[in-house]
């Protein structure tokens, strides 16, 4: 079926389709529809699930976490402060390894105090153990809860997914959206029966504390089960497109980057616009490409290198800042390449925070300035660039 749907009800068609069987609900803009759509499924009677209205975003994960130790498929979603309010119980659902799907609408951290877009709020959470899943449009949304879902669940993996959709441009904005059959979902992902839950005939301990000479096998079990999560979202990926004709690229989506001398680097719904500005320059003979990140966690390290050893100029524009320092992916992608035998300048640029428009001249502006760098070192120069910052 195909129906005019925005980000946030592309996600709440998906969470439907996945049965999910928990719903814990605390409204914060610009996810609020998410929840509230959710609710009118159950309420028609066309989804079954216990909703639970609760009094924060901290209860709200802390119920989904309660839920998902007795086996059960569970949802929330968030933004912003909520997700920071959420940081405690990020730690304690990904430390216990509990399996399940956490929609963040982006929305940039206050103060001063807004409702638009930027990363920031959960690039700020890296290093909760959570994998992060970017998406560009509201089809790749659903299918990424739907993915997402599965990815959790892995029996080597068995780690929360966050599926990260850029505020109001993609959850407010309505697109044509391929909604999967029930049936045909349900072959790709079954019901959730998992290995380990609470069970008074199978009783388990989740959250019990360790000392100093099992904690560090605790995280080294964590890391290992992340790190499999490459190859896991990979394969999910095919298995997807196996089923629904559609494919997301796995853990990156590359445009034009084998012939580039200049790859711009971005995450989100910026890509959109990013891809219309690569083409631009292509007719022009301009040799451009693009690197759409989707999995921020896992880092893609293997995927990046591959991709971006030909470049001579890596561009990485961020809708975040690690501040005192500079954009958390910039950071990223320079030490993933830093060893390459001929390593790419990369150049990190900060844009759209607060949700700032970032306009196709701007891009193009990144393009030519990288591309005059290479230029000057075709005359001989050293190969030097400088990023810069949206004000």
């Amino acid at each position: 079926m195909r129906a005019y749907l925005n980000g946030n009800e592309a996600v709440a068609a998906a969470v439907k389709l996945a049965r999910t069987e928990v719903v814990a609900a605390y409204p914060i803009t610009p996810q609020s529809t998410i929840v509230e759509k959710i609710a009118e499924y159950i309420a028609a009677g066309s989804m079954e699930a216990d909703y639970i209205r609760v009094e924060s975003e901290h209860a709200a994960l802390a119920a989904c976490y309660g839920a998902a130790v007795t086996g059960t498929r569970v949802f929330t979603a968030t933004s912003s402060q909520g997700l920071a309010y959420m940081f405690e119980m990020l730690h304690y659902v990904s430390g216990c390894r509990v399996p399940m799907v956490m929609a963040v609408a982006n929305r940039g951290l206050a103060a001063p105090w807004t409702i638009w877009a930027d990363h920031q709020d959960a690039v700020a959470c890296r290093d909760t153990g959570w994998i992060q899943l970017y998406v560009e449009t509201a089809q790749e949304a659903l299918d990424t809860c739907l993915q997402a879902y599965k990815i959790a669940a892995h029996p080597e993996v068995l780690t929360p997914v966050m599926v990260c959709l850029d505020g109001y441009v993609l959850s407010h904005t309505e697109e044509i959206v391929d909604v999967p059959d029930q049936e045909a979902v349900d072959r790709f992902l079954p019901s959730y029966r998992p290995e380990y839950s609470v069970d008074t005939q199978r009783p388990y301990v989740f959250g019990v504390g360790a000392g100093p000479d099992l904690y560090s096998a605790f995280k080294y079990y964590q890391q290992q089960a992340i790190l499999k999560a490459k190859e896991v979202i990979k394969e999910v990926d095919r298995e997807f497109q196996a089923h629904f004709q559609r494919s997301y690229g796995g853990l990156v989506d590359l445009y034009y980057c084998h012939d580039a001398s200049v790859v711009l680097v971005v995450m989100g719904a910026t890509a959109g616009t990013a891809r219309e500005v690569v083409e631009y320059l292509r007719r022009q003979g301009e040799a451009v490409g693009l690197l759409r990140l989707r999995s921020f966690r896992p880092f893609p390290v293997e995927d990046l290198r591959a991709a971006l050893s030909r470049a001579r100029v890596v561009a990485v524009l961020d809708r975040d800042c690690s501040f005192g320092y500079e954009g958390v992916l910039a950071t990223e992608v320079k030490a993933a390449l830093a060893d390459l035998p001929a390593q790419p300048q990369v150049a990190g640029f900060i844009g759209g925070l607060g949700g700032r428009d970032i306009s196709q001249e701007e891009l193009a502006g990144i393009f030519r300035h990288c591309l005059e760098a290479v230029r000057r070192q075709d005359r001989g120069e050293e190969l030097v660039v400088s990023g810069g910052w949206q004000k």
